[in-house]
């Protein structure tokens, strides 16, 4: 049984995360302590909001060396996922440096910016993290920035723009959608990442 641990770094989607890790049948712990994030098998990093006020919370907490330096399979949803690139446009901010790339304010292009709402997954690249999800699945988004398709995009998006969806760089993993949002195809991603 994966001994999940959450980041409490504010995100207003943690307990929506906390539920939905639930409805799989697992527990998981909310936590800010560095030993508990180094012990759990798996970490997921949740978040919701802006860029700088997330990395003023990890720097707060003392938590962005914890966070660079655990070996364990290591989750971003959503801001989460933001935080592990190297910069964000938003507030200027240095992040974490876990990815390559910046992430930039989605472009205009005619449609909507924040991009919120259903979307389709595009598979760029196969991996057990997407096991069971095809392109074309529908995934929940909230967010005005966005990562570059790269060499750690496993699946895009477009909105405006083409951009990174689901994004991996060794034990790192990053949905740029909220899975607990996402019906059953979000529920196979987080389900996937608890096997990794």
């Amino acid at each position: 049984m994966a001994a999940v641990a959450l980041v409490d770094a504010g995100g207003a989607n943690i307990g929506s995360v906390r539920y939905a890790l639930l409805r799989l049948g697992v527990e998981s712990r909310l936590t800010i302590d560095a030993d508990t994030l180094r012990a759990a098998s798996h970490v997921i990093l949740p978040g919701v909001g802006a860029a700088a006020a997330g990395m003023a919370r990890l720097r707060e907490l003392r938590l962005i060396e914890v966070v660079r330096n655990l070996t364990q399979p290591v989750l971003g949803l959503c801001l989460g996922m933001q935080l592990l690139f190297e910069h964000s446009e938003e507030g200027d901010t240095p992040c974490l440096g876990l990815l390559p790339g910046t992430l930039r304010r989605l472009k205009g292009g005619g449609v909507r910016v924040p991009h919120m709402g259903w979307n389709r997954l595009r598979i760029e690249r196969a991996h057990r993290l997407l096991y069971g999800i095809e392109s074309g699945a529908h995934m929940y988004f909230v967010h005005s920035y966005a990562a570059d398709v790269g060499s750690a995009t496993l699946a895009s998006c477009e909105h405006g723009g083409e951009f990174s969806a689901v994004v991996q760089s060794r034990n790192f993993f990053g949905a740029q959608f909220h899975p607990e949002r996402s019906a059953a195809a979000g529920a196979r991603l987080l389900s996937n990442f608890l096997e990794l």
